[in-house]
């Protein structure tokens, strides 16, 4: 799906927005870009996602550094 204009900016279709919300995080990939929407509540949603994991608090702060510093090519 196309979704750029001649005047650089990107329109996102009405139902798209509606599923993921207005506000998007834009990151460089080197060879892509990527929109990652943020949430109303960004904290909440982070909640959210650590009560669905089977892992210990300690093991995601791991393993969120771990990709980090994957990602910053370390």
């Amino acid at each position: 799906m196309r979704v750029s204009t001649d005047d650089g900016r990107i329109y996102l279709p009405k139902a798209m927005r509606e599923e993921f919300g207005e506000e998007f995080e834009l990151i460089d990939r080197g060879d892509r870009l990527v929109l990652v929407p943020v949430p109303e509540d960004p904290l909440e949603a982070l909640r959210e996602e650590a009560r669905k994991s089977d892992e210990s608090a300690r093991a995601l702060k791991e393993s969120a550094l771990e990709e980090a510093l994957e990602e910053a090519g370390q």
